[in-house]
């Protein structure tokens, strides 16, 4: 009997890890290839935990690499402790409730390298991207008549990673590649060369969609707003503005969550574990998210009736000096994450038409998005240039609490609106002892200088927003 190089050890490794990306299908592909063999013939063991190469160079597989890379951007994102969250940690979305010393530096702004919550978060997100990555390879070569939107949407996300990257992180984000199945260093980059970067992946998604069906239009929608914000960010208003052009204000791109896949990570954190508790007029700057009553970012105070009908019994959080304030965006495990938005589309439309000196209609932009939630009222002229800029960003915070979108808002506010970093990320006393530090980027993790491309000890060219 013809003896086949995989070790039962190795078949079940291979299974867990096809099962949890989701492809049944691959699952079956290379489970066939698998056939008992004589008690003489003893089973060779190779890499029990790893699927080579060989093992997804067919239709199923390149699709199994593909589920993946969606299951593995959904635990960095939403799924998990990402920068969704210690971005807003890091910002005045959230204050930090408990005594782990790693959040409570990202809080502070006062940030190492060896942070190991930053550390967990990148490796989070440079997985999917390599994911999405390798399937964008895959699916041309071993499914090349698949629908277009498929491989778009791994465009997708190799930009919507490396625009938030870059969003975050200091001046020096290095982004790897792996060539053959094996490792190819990336060198630092500037931040704007990450959003070039990003928009040419976008651009490379949308040239992918040809088609006008259900999942087209969800996956062009994603791309565009993704565009969107990239010019944003890269300064570029009016073509921003261009870019989401058309998008639906009720499209959603959702990440989706349930008990027996990755639950939803700010119910975890912030709803469960008390690892977080929504911020409040924070360090001076900060937004009053908590006690604002605004519909859009619902919250409730640990122990009240609202609280106990979620399931929030304690009442402070782990140092007792004030309140825990529990997020009700999000209720629920399962509860579903909106990571791309058609309201998104209205904000870039809004602040473009802001920037290009028409206040009326950037006003009446946002009072047209007000106007689809029951309980705002609509919003007045701000009275002068900086207090409709300050209108409009705040717009954005409530709009887009909790998604990763805080801080590359206010670094925006230093780069772009000139204004000084201490009038705009959280300043003074500490809630915890001491004063908030002058981080006003997250540095690359101490991890990355095992890149040979990275000079010295420093994994940043500079810490500036």
């Amino acid at each position: 009997m013809t003896s086949y190089k995989i070790s039962s050890h190795a078949a079940r490794a291979l299974a867990r890890r096809l099962t949890a990306i989701g492809s049944f299908a691959a699952l079956a592909a290379v489970a066939a290839t698998v056939v008992s063999c004589s008690p003489s013939e003893p089973l060779e063991v190779e890499t029990p935990d790893i699927i080579n190469p060989a093992d997804v160079q067919s239709p199923a597989g390149a699709d199994a690499v593909r589920t993946g890379a969606l299951a593995r951007f959904n635990t960095a994102t939403s799924g998990s402790e990402s920068l969704f969250l210690l971005g807003g940690l890091f910002a005045d979305e959230w204050i930090n409730g408990d005594s782990f010393i790693a959040r409570q530096e990202i809080d502070q702004r006062v940030i190492t390298v060896q942070n190991n919550f930053l550390t967990d978060a990148n490796r989070a997100l440079h997985r999917a991207r390599l994911s999405a990555s390798q399937a964008v390879g895959l699916m041309k070569q071993y499914r090349p008549t698949a629908p277009g939107w498929q491989v778009a949407e791994m465009f997708f996300v190799e930009a919507y990673i490396e625009n938030l990257m870059a969003e975050h992180y200091c001046n020096g984000l290095v982004l790897s590649t792996v060539v053959s199945g094996a490792e190819s260093y990336g060198s630092p980059m500037t931040d704007s060369s990450a959003f070039q970067l990003a928009l040419a992946h976008a651009d490379s998604g949308l040239a992918l969609i040809t088609a006008a069906t259900a999942s087209d239009v969800k996956i062009k929608s994603a791309l565009q707003v993704t565009r969107g914000r990239i010019l944003m960010n890269l300064n570029r208003h009016a073509d921003a503005a261009l870019a989401v052009a058309g998008v639906l204000t009720t499209f959603k791109y959702d990440m989706l969550h349930s008990q027996t896949t990755n639950s939803n990570g700010v119910w975890s954190l912030n709803n469960v574990a008390w690892r977080y508790s929504v911020s409040n007029g924070e360090g001076t700057n900060g937004l009053n998210f908590a006690t604002a009553a605004d519909p859009r970012v619902p919250v409730c105070v640990g122990g009240d009736v609202t609280c106990k009908a979620n399931g929030v019994t304690r009442t402070t959080k782990d140092d007792q000096s004030q309140p825990l304030y529990v997020q009700l965006v999000w209720p629920l495990r399962e509860s579903p994450v909106s990571i791309s938005a058609g309201i998104e589309a209205r904000l870039i439309e809004a602040e473009a038409q802001l920037n290009a000196g028409d206040a009326a209609t950037s006003l009446a932009t946002l009072n047209t998005a007000r106007a689809t939630v029951t309980g705002l009222a609509p919003l007045t002229d701000a009275g002068s240039d900086s207090a409709r800029v300050d209108q409009l960003f705040r717009e954005r915070a409530f709009w887009l609490f909790g998604r990763g979108q805080r801080i590359g808002a206010l670094r925006r506010l230093v780069r772009q609106y000139t204004r000084d970093a201490n009038t705009v990320f959280p300043i003074g006393a500490w809630h915890k002892g001491g004063n908030y530090g002058v981080d006003v980027t997250i540095p690359v993790p101490q991890a990355e200088l095992n890149n040979p491309n990275l000079p010295g000890e420093l994994t940043c060219m500079d810490r500036k927003a």
